[in-house]
């Protein structure tokens, strides 16, 4: 269980919030504290006021992984082997066993024919498919994804989305603009103005919503029922 508790940072206000295991999609308007809100669930920052807890420690004692919006502002190494391989050789991992993480990692999320390729000649999917599965290398308890999808054609979408729901990490937060995505999600949370509004599984969220423009399509035009 993830607990936010009397949280002020920014332009975000949070007296109390409990985020399930499980897949969680943030969404909401641009200007709201999305990115805000998972930089704290991250590590990445410490509330101005208030804690965040994740089985009762902050952040920075989790293993966590992170993609954000431009992958490319994150990679460190030339080679995509050594990209995935950054976080098992920091953690001082041996040989081998970095080796086992790298092609599992490279296999779950379907870019093993791009192991030997250097970053600088990946298109744009193919570098935010890297960057996840590097992120997922680790074995993060913790995956944050801050819209990385929100550049990828449909067929990379759909890969880098059988990726994410066959990792083991027991939460996944992605902030996104898909909602038929989040509406395939455990929980949803809107948040609105700094505030989190409505927090439920999709099918006690999205009706809250179906004046807006945050409502499925496939619920609106009926070729899909409440989860």
């Amino acid at each position: 269980m993830i607990e936010l508790t009397g949280i002020r940072h920014q332009i975000l206000t949070v007296p109390s919030l409990a985020i399930p295991e499980g897949m969680t999609a943030l969404i909401g308007p641009n200007g709201s504290g999305k990115s805000t809100l998972l930089s704290l669930l991250a590590g990445l920052h410490l509330p101005h006021e208030g804690s965040v807890l994740i089985d009762g420690r902050p952040p920075r004692e989790i293993d966590i992984g992170w993609v954000g919006e431009f992958p490319d502002q994150s990679i460190l190494f030339t080679c995509v082997f050594d990209e995935i391989a950054g976080p098992s050789r920091f953690a001082h991992l041996s040989c081998k066993e970095t080796e086992i993480r790298v092609r599992e990692a490279a296999a779950l999320v379907g870019i093993e024919g791009l192991l030997t390729r250097t970053v600088r000649d990946l298109s744009g999917g193919e570098r935010a498919l890297t960057a996840l599965a590097t992120a997922i290398s680790s074995h993060p308890d913790v995956l944050v994804l801050d819209e990385f999808d929100s550049h990828l054609d449909e067929e990379t979408a759909m890969e880098a989305e059988r990726a994410i729901g066959a990792c083991r990490c027991r939460h996944v937060i992605r902030c996104t603009q898909d909602m038929a995505a989040a509406a395939r999600a455990d929980t949803v949370l809107f948040l609105k103005k700094g505030s989190v509004v409505h927090t439920g599984p999709p099918r006690e969220v999205f009706p809250t919503l179906e004046d807006t423009c945050f409502y499925p399509d496939l619920w609106r035009d009926g070729r899909a029922g409440l989860a």
